[in-house]
C-alpha cells in the first residue's frame, strides 16, 4: 500500500499559485515551481547541488572530486579496508572503484597490502603524501560544512542529518525494466 503524502506547504503555495491565473504567470519573472518543492529528491538534488559546487570549487587545490574524497576518508579512517567495504558503504560499482582506486595509487596517494584477517583480500592504505593531503583536506571540508550548517540551528542540523539518512538507508531497490 503506498503511503500518501501528507499536504504540505509547497501544495499550499501551488493552490495559491493557480488562483493567481495564467496571466500572473505569463508576464511574472518568475515561474511555479511549488510541485517541484514539495518533492523529496528535487529538494536533495538542489541542496547537493549547491553544497557540491562549492566543494568543487574548494577541493580542486587538492585534485579531488567528491567520490576521490568519499574513498580516501574511508581510507583514512579505515586503514586496511577492502575494494568490497568501500563499494559496500559508498553504493559504488566495483568496475567503478577499480579504475578510481588505480588512479589513486599512480598519485601515491593509497597503496595496497596483504589483508592480514583475509588472506584473499587486499588492504588499502594511504601513503604519507595521502595522508597529509587527507589532513588538508578534511578540513576544507569541514570548513565548508560548517559554511553550510550555520543556516541551521544545532536542533535542524541534527534533524536533517538523521532524516537524509534514513532516506537512503531505508531507500527502496531500483525496479529493473
Amino acid at each position: 500500500m503506498a503511503k500518501t503524502r501528507k499536504t504540505s506547504a509547497a501544495d499550499e503555495s501551488g493552490k495559491r499559485g493557480k488562483e493567481r491565473g495564467a496571466a500572473g504567470a505569463a508576464g511574472a519573472d518568475t515561474i511555479d515551481s511549488s510541485y517541484l518543492e514539495g518533492l523529496i529528491g528535487y529538494n536533495c538534488r538542489r541542496a547537493a547541488l549547491s553544497v557540491i559546487g562549492v566543494f568543487f570549487e574548494r577541493m580542486a587545490v587538492y585534485a579531488l572530486r567528491p567520490v576521490d574524497f568519499s574513498v580516501l576518508s574511508l581510507i583514512t579512517h579505515n586503514p586496511g579496508v577492502t575494494s568490497r567495504q568501500l563499494c559496500h558503504t559508498l553504493g559504488l560499482l566495483p568496475p567503478n572503484l577499480v579504475g578510481l582506486i588505480a588512479s589513486l595509487e599512480r598519485r601515491n596517494l593509497i597503496l595496497r597490502r596483504p589483508h592480514p584477517r583475509d588472506g584473499r583480500a587486499i588492504g588499502l592504505h594511504l601513503t604519507r603524501a595521502g595522508s597529509t593531503l587527507m589532513r588538508s583536506a578534511e578540513r576544507t571540508a569541514a570548513q565548508l560544512e560548517d559554511e553550510f550548517a550555520n543556516q541551521l540551528d544545532p536542533g535542524e542540523f541534527e534533524t536533517l542529518l538523521r532524516l537524509l539518512k534514513k532516506l537512503y538507508i531505508n531507500a527502496p531497490e531500483p525496479r529493473k525494466p
